[in-house]
C-alpha cells in the first residue's frame, strides 16, 4: 500500500478507537454495559445487527465464494425474511417482556437452571469457535498487505479488538457499528465502480454479465431437491429458514442487539430492517465476487492467490514442476483471454459457437490451475489448503487505485471489528450472567460484575485467536462459520420451540432433548466416518442416504430436540400421574 492508503486506514482506525473509548464512559452499571439501559433507537439497532452479521468473512469469504461458484450462495438467505416475521411475532415479545439479559435466562424461568446452563454452554462453544473464523478473515488481508505470517496477524487483530471491547459496553459497540456500516457501504460502492471502470473499453457491463452467465455464475436459483447440495431453493427456504430463526432468535450476539432497543416495537423494527436490506446487500457483495472473476479474464491472475503458499511451492521439492505448470497456466490464461474477448465482441449469430470455445478454454485453464494446487498440497505433505479466501484481498491490493485500497481495507476492518466486538461482548454477557452471577457470585456489586465481564472478554478473545489459527485452512470462511453454527443452532432453536411453543414440555424433556439434538447432528455428520471405523457393511450401505448439506442440520437438530423433548416429557408426566395409583 502507498502512503495515501495508509493514511486512510490509519484515520479510520484512530477514529473508531476514539469513538469506542469515548462512548465506553457512558456504559454505567451492568444494565448499561450489557444492554445500554434499553435506550437505543431501532435504526441504530438494525444497523448494528447487520454490521454484526456482516463480518470480514462476508467481504472476504463471500466474494471468494462467488468468484469460484457464482451467485448461488444468495439462496442461503431466502428463508431470512420469513424468519424475521416469525421472530417478531414470537421470540422478541417473549424476551423483551421477560426482562432478561440473555436469551438463556428465559429458559430457567420456563424450565430450570440446568437447561439454561447447558443451552448457554453450547452457545458459548459454537460462538467462540465462530468468532475464531471471524478473526481469521481479516488476518488474510493483513498477511497480504503487510507481509506478516498469519499467526502474527491473528494476534494483532484478535487481541487488539479484544482490548478495545473490554473497555466498551454494548452502547459503544452499537454506535461504532453504525459508523462502520457506513464505511462498509462506501467501500463496496467504490470497489464495484473500480472493477467496472478497469474492464477493457470494448467490454461493456452487459458483456461482463454475459461472460459470467456463460460459466453459470449468474444462476441464483437451483430448484432441484437434494439434501447433499448446499445451495438450492429448498435448502435456503427450509434449512436457511431454521438457521436464521436460530441465529437471530437464539444467538446471544443477536438477541442482545434487539434487547437494547427502547421499546418492543423498536426491537421488532430492527429485525424487519434486516428482512428488507440483507438480501440486496448480499446480492451486491456476491456480484462483486462474480465481477472479479470477469476482471481476471482480462487481467493476468496469479495461478495461486495465496502468496505465501505460492512462494513455498516455488522453493520446495516440487519447485521445478510448479514453475512448469505456471508457464502452462500463463498460456492457458492468454487463450482464455482471447476467447473471452471474442465472445464479448460476437454478434447474436456467433454467440453460441464463441461461447463454447470460451468455456472450453476456461475449463482448460481451471484444469491447469488444479495441477498447481495439487503441487502446493504435495509440498505441504497433503495438508489442508484453500485459495478462495485470498482472491478478493489479492484483487484489492493489486488492482484498486491509490486511496481505494486504504478505503477497502478500512471497510474490511470495519466489518471485522464490528463483528468481533459484538461476539466478544455477547460471549462475556453469557459467561457472566448465565454462569458466574448465577452459580458463583449471585450477590456481588455491579463494579465486580463489570470487572468479571472484562476478564471474560479477554478469555474469549484468546480462545477465538487460538481457533482462528486453524480456521483459515478449513475452506471457504463463509461456509466454515455457518457450518460451526449449524452444528448447534438447530438444537438451540428446538429448546426455545419447546419453551415458547408448547406448555406440555418439562425441564427434563428440554434438557435431554437438547443433548439428543446435538448428538443426532453429530451422528449425521460423522456417520460415514463411524461406519468406516467400525468396518460395518450395513452402516456403510446406509451412509450415502444420510449425506446432507450443513444447512439441513438446523432442521434435523430442531426436529430431534422437539420430538425427543416431547417424548421424554410425556413419559415423565405419565410417571407422575401413575405414582399415586401405585401407592
Amino acid at each position: 500500500m502507498l502512503i495515501v492508503d495508509w493514511l486512510v486506514l490509519g484515520a479510520y482506525l484512530l477514529y473508531m478507537v476514539y469513538t469506542g473509548v469515548r462512548l465506553s464512559s457512558k456504559s454505567e452499571g451492568v444494565e448499561g454495559y450489557f444492554l445500554a439501559n434499553r435506550s437505543l433507537p431501532w435504526w441504530a439497532v438494525g444497523l448494528s445487527v447487520m454490521a454484526t452479521q456482516m463480518s470480514a468473512i462476508t467481504l472476504v469469504g463471500t466474494t471468494g465464494q462467488a468468484y469460484a461458484d457464482g451467485m448461488r450462495f444468495i439462496q442461503f438467505y431466502f428463508g431470512l425474511p420469513l424468519a424475521m416475521i416469525v421472530l417478531c411475532v414470537t421470540v422478541v415479545p417473549f424476551f423483551y417482556r421477560a426482562n432478561v439479559y440473555t436469551a438463556y435466562e428465559y429458559l430457567e424461568k420456563r424450565f430450570d437452571a440446568r437447561t439454561r446452563s447447558l443451552t448457554s454452554f453450547f452457545f458459548l462453544l459454537s460462538r467462540g469457535l465462530s468468532c475464531g473464523v471471524i478473526i481469521a478473515a481479516p488476518s488474510v488481508i493483513l498477511s497480504i498487505v503487510l507481509g506478516w505470517n498469519q499467526l502474527t496477524t491473528i494476534l494483532v487483530m484478535g487481541l487488539a479488538t479484544t482490548v478495545y471491547t473490554m473497555f466498551g459496553g454494548v452502547k459503544a459497540v452499537t454506535w461504532t457499528d453504525v459508523k462502520q456500516m457506513g464505511v462498509i457501504l462506501v467501500g463496496l460502492a467504490a470497489c464495484l465502480w473500480a472493477i467496472v471502470s478497469q474492464l477493457p473499453t470494448e467490454v461493456s457491463f452487459s458483456d461482463a454479465l454475459s461472460i459470467a452467465a456463460a460459466t453459470g455464475r449468474l444462476e441464483t436459483v437451483d430448484t432441484t431437491f437434494s439434501l447433499d447440495k448446499t445451495y438450492t431453493l429448498w435448502s435456503g427456504l427450509i434449512g436457511g429458514f431454521f438457521l436464521m430463526l436460530s441465529y437471530f432468535g437464539c444467538d446471544q450476539s443477536q438477541v442482545q442487539r434487539f434487547l437494547t432497543a427502547r421499546s418492543l416495537n423498536e426491537g421488532r423494527m430492527s429485525l424487519i430492517m434486516n428482512a428488507f436490506f440483507k438480501i440486496p446487500i448480499q446480492f451486491i457483495i456476491l456480484l462483486i465476487g462474480v465481477l472479479v472473476f470477469v476482471f481476471y479474464n482480462f487481467h493476468q491472475p496469479p495461478m495461486i492467490f495465496n502468496a505465501q503458499e505460492d512462494q513455498k511451492a516455488r522453493s520446495g521439492a516440487y519447485g521445478a514442476s510448479y514453475q512448469q505448470v505456471e508457464v502452462e497456466y500463463q498460456k492457458a490464461y492468454a487463450a482464455r483471454q482471447e476467447a473471452a474477448q471474442t465472445f464479448a465482441d460476437a454478434d447474436d449469430d456467433q454467440k453460441t459457437s464463441t461461447r463454447q470455445e470460451y468455456l472450453r478454454r476456461q475449463a482448460y485453464a481451471d484444469s491447469v490451475r488444479e495441477k498447481g494446487i495439487q503441487l502446493v498440497k504435495k509440498t505441504n505433505n497433503g495438508a489442508a489448503f484453500t485459495d478462495v479466501n485470498y482472491v478478493f484481498p489479492t484483487f484489492i491490493t493489486s488492482h484498486l487505485p491509490v486511496g481505494f485500497v486504504g478505503l477497502m481495507i478500512a471497510a474490511i476492518f470495519a466489518a471485522a471489528m464490528s463483528s468481533i466486538a459484538a461476539e466478544l461482548n455477547a460471549l462475556s454477557t453469557a459467561s457472566v450472567i448465565d454462569f458466574y452471577r448465577r452459580h458463583f457470585r449471585p450477590e456481588a456489586t455491579d463494579e465486580h460484575y463489570l470487572r468479571a465481564s472484562k476478564l471474560a472478554t479477554g478469555f474469549w478473545g484468546i480462545f477465538a485467536c487460538i481457533a482462528a489459527t486453524y480456521a483459515g485452512t478449513l475452506g471457504s470462511l463463509i461456509e466454515v462459520v455457518n457450518k460451526f453454527g449449524s452444528f448447534f443452532y438447530g438444537s438451540l432453536l428446538g429448546v426455545f420451540v419447546l419453551a415458547i411453543g408448547t406448555r406440555f414440555a418439562t425441564a427434563t424433556g428440554a434438557f435431554w432433548g437438547l443433548l439428543t439434538g446435538i448428538t443426532t447432528v453429530a451422528l449425521v455428520h460423522y456417520f460415514g466416518d463411524i461406519a468406516t471405523w467400525l468396518h460395518s457393511d450395513i452402516l456403510l450401505s446406509i451412509a450415502p442416504h444420510l449425506q446432507m448439506s450443513f444447512l439441513w442440520y438446523n432442521l434435523v437438530g430442531c426436529a430431534a430436540v422437539v420430538i425427543a423433548g416431547l417424548i421424554i416429557s410425556s413419559i415423565g408426566r405419565h410417571k407422575q400421574l401413575s405414582e399415586p395409583a401405585k401407592q
